[in-house]
């Protein structure tokens, strides 16, 4: 029997579909997206406020500092007379030397080594874990009992270093008393303090590289240092240049080792460094304005260095 026809009216109007609906509200799809994402919006929130209060604001200061000077209480605005007297010291030329020569001995040292260590750990196939947390270990040491472990080695009366030299027959050396010496120990103290992180960058580099690719090289009959310059180098490239920038700006901003070692100057001003340099104006001569402009004068450097290096890496991929 068929079905009456309001029956089936109603039948009808239940199957089909709800008719359209009007834009939405822009006001109303935003709060509904900000009740959505109300927690990530309070920590980006927080993490903003943390970096310009602690990043953002320094920043500013000491480029307003850089062209003041505070006399009696008063801030009075002086232009470039900081930078007059920070260029007229003579230690400003002798501590960009020898930062620039921390700078050149790190990256021989603290940029091959690591890489190195990272390649022989790569071959073991048993003990990596071990391995990785060993040459970690020293990063996790606080920089003071690093410094003080460093100090024994080098001291020249009981130290192991000259105990070492000793029974090889060999002459002992002052290490941090001599001033054609103290640069080089304190570069190798910073590398050994420094280098775990590095390393397990560079090991998470190595492990990413497709194995046929050495495989490829070994049917072509490449030895061991073939097969790094030619496979390991090229598919670590970006990592490579990545830390050869970060190694650079930060041995640019060298203090804690120079300054716990040699006690910031070293012997005959051998280890004093731009940033320790920036210390003492600012804590032992209270004047910040030559402390800001000279840290000023590293920003400006290091900002140029990084421009520069982007953009020739940029056009060489090019």
């Amino acid at each position: 029997m068929p079905a009456p026809a309001a029956t089936r009216g109603e039948a009808a109007h239940r199957l089909a579909p709800p008719p359209p609906r009007g834009p939405a509200s822009p006001r109303g799809a935003f709060g509904r997206s900000l009740r959505r994402n109300l927690t990530a919006h309070g920590f980006l929130i927080g993490a903003v406020i943390c970096f310009a209060v602690f990043s953002w604001y320094p920043m500013v200061r000491e480029f307003l500092l850089a062209f003041q000077k505070t006399e009696s209480g008063d801030t009075v605005w002086v232009g470039l007379d900081n930078l007059r007297t920070v260029f007229n010291d003579p230690a400003f030329w002798q501590a960009w030397r020898n930062t620039l020569l921390f700078t050149v001995l790190a990256l021989v040292l603290g940029f091959a080594v690591p890489f190195v260590t990272a390649v022989v750990i790569n071959e073991f196939r048993q003990g990596q874990s071990y391995l990785r947390l060993l040459v970690y270990l020293p990063v996790m040491l606080p920089p003071v009992a690093s410094v003080l472990l460093f100090k024994y080695l080098y001291d020249p009366g009981y130290g192991l270093l000259n105990e070492l030299l000793g029974f090889l027959h060999l002459p002992e050396q002052q290490w941090l008393q001599d001033p054609d010496l103290s640069m080089l120990s304190v570069v190798i103290a910073a590398t050994w303090m420094n280098m775990g992180g590095a390393t397990l960058i560079y090991l998470a580099a190595l492990q990413g590289i497709p194995g046929e690719l050495y495989e490829a090289a070994e049917l072509d009959g490449a030895g061991l240092f073939r097969k790094i310059w030619h496979v390991t180098v090229p598919q670590t490239r970006l990592i490579l240049s990545l830390m050869l920038l970060m190694q650079v700006i930060a041995t640019m901003q060298v203090f804690v080792e120079p300054f716990l070692l040699t006690g910031g100057a070293g012997p005959e001003g051998s280890t004093t460094t731009v940033v320790y340099l920036i210390y003492q104006y600012a804590f032992n001569f209270n004047n910040y304005g030559a402390a800001a402009a000279l840290g000023l004068m590293l920003l400006v450097l290091l900002a140029g260095f990084s421009a520069a290096y982007v953009k020739l890496s940029r056009a060489e991929d090019e």
